[in-house]
């Protein structure tokens, strides 16, 4: 599988990663370890998770999808040929990441964070470390179309250049090699990047951010922050939680999906989005792709992208998702695509 380069780094990545999200409370430890099996006998050296996962999140479960990645990799004794990736949350009164208190991107709830995931994962070091989700006030997905009244910052918001700060005491202490953003704005990469260069701390690598065929909300600005500064998009979602795959079409709610489950997809559910999702699903068809090969390849294909973060609940949908790496996107295909997000925009960030 092609390998990409990770920001300005010497670390190559797999252009597709292996998401994590659902070992733990939809997977078991043992379907989390075959699908990890499957995808690195394809190619795929990168895994993303968190500490928050699984998701939904959840109190009980929190935390244990780190477990069964570090119970794989020393089952395997191949944590050499991992790109390992966690995240942090960031500010959240959710109380059980902390031992009863809300978290913040502060030194002490970092620092709790990376000792927790390192015992979790069973290592000693995280070669990219992200920040979940901003400290301050954020259209959220980083889309302009959803601010409906100003970002007026937190009263106790954290500097970026705080925890900036903070990640660099980590680098130096060997934990962390580099620092990754998540569900970030084209102001706030630029605004890390300004405090590295400033020597305050790691100049982040990449931006995981939603994107897919109803979300391209990442083009508006942060690609040409991927393109002139190298921190390329880990794109997560890229079947729209399911919806690009065409088993939500006209209606349906097969058993066991995580709609039916759930129901947590109000992103994929707003006014228009229906009719954007079930053309590019039709589209997909016509060229002879099922909707999630189709979806997959268009990811895969962009020119900002560093890796696109797939993620299956049993290994026929991996093997599909990973099929996609190797689907040859052609103009004809990019010109329909775009005929119909001119039509459609982005109903779903």
């Amino acid at each position: 599988m092609e390998k990409r380069r990770l920001g300005r780094t010497d670390l190559y990545v797999s252009k597709v990663c292996l998401g994590t999200m659902t070992w733990g409370q939809q997977n078991t430890e043992e379907e989390g370890h075959a699908q990890m099996d499957l995808a690195f006998e394809r190619g795929v050296n990168f895994i993303d998770t968190a500490e928050l996962y699984p998701i939904p999140p959840r109190a009980e479960t929190q935390g244990r999808t780190e477990e069964i990645v570090g119970t794989w990799m020393k089952a395997r004794g191949n944590r050499d040929r991992v790109i390992l990736a966690t995240k942090v949350v960031g500010r959240t009164e959710n109380d059980w990441f902390r031992g009863g208190r809300p978290s913040r991107l502060v030194r002490a709830d970092i620092m709790d964070a990376v000792d927790k995931s390192l015992a979790k994962l069973q290592t000693d070091y995280i070669d990219l470390y992200q920040i979940h989700w901003p400290d301050r006030a954020i259209a959220w997905g980083s889309n302009p179309t959803r601010v409906t009244k100003p970002l007026e910052p937190f009263e106790d918001e954290t500097p970026i250049a705080e925890t900036l700060a903070v990640f660099q005491e980590l680098v130096k202490a060997g934990k962390i090699r580099h620092l990754g953003l998540s569900n970030e704005s084209a102001w706030g990469a630029m605004r890390f990047i300004r405090e590295s260069e400033k020597g305050v701390g790691p100049r982040p690598v990449s931006v995981q951010n939603a994107y897919n065929l109803v979300n391209r909300t990442f083009e508006v600005n942060l690609a040409e922050v991927a393109f002139r500064e190298q921190v390329g998009l880990l794109a997560y979602s890229p079947l729209a939680q399911g919806y690009l795959t065409g088993k939500y079409d006209h209606g349906a709610l097969p058993a066991g999906s995580r709609k039916q489950l759930f129901d947590r997809l109000q992103r994929y559910e707003k006014p228009g989005a229906a009719e954007a999702i079930l053309a590019y699903n039709e589209l997909a068809r016509s060229f002879g792709l099922s909707p999630a090969v189709f979806a997959n390849a268009f990811v895969c294909a962009r020119p900002f992208l560093t890796a696109n973060i797939i993620g299956a609940t049993t290994l026929a949908q991996l093997n599909e998702a990973l099929d996609a790496a190797d689907v040859e996107w052609t103009e004809e295909m990019q010109v329909a695509v775009d005929a119909l997000h001119q039509k459609h925009g982005n109903p779903c960030p």
